[in-house]
């Protein structure tokens, strides 16, 4: 009886500390500064539900095309070129080296 209350717990002790870490990879939307909460959760939205990495590359090149005209509007300038691959690429996660028990 207790048992599935202790795993239950140290479940969400596990991903609350995991937490800061995904809210810090889900920064890595190319113009994310001039975006709103609601559009980057409907631009991981889209992201999410691409069924192809040729789908997800066409909304990102859209949504890159997008940024620079509204940094361009506001007088901002972004890099040239999004990050490679985004954070929502396939692969992308934590990066070289990253991951429990690295060091």
């Amino acid at each position: 009886m207790k048992q599935p209350l202790i795993i239950s717990t140290l479940s969400a002790a596990l991903l609350l500390s995991a937490a800061p870490a995904i809210a810090g990879e889900q920064e890595k939307i190319y113009g994310s500064q001039l975006m709103t909460q609601q559009e980057k959760l409907e631009y991981r939205k889209k992201q999410l539900n691409a069924k192809t990495a040729e789908e997800r590359d066409q909304i990102r090149q859209e949504h890159h095309a997008l940024m620079q005209e509204r940094a361009k509007a506001q007088g901002k300038t972004l890099p040239d070129e999004p990050p490679a691959g985004g954070a929502m690429h396939k692969g992308g996660g934590m990066g070289p080296g990253g991951g429990m028990g690295s060091q």
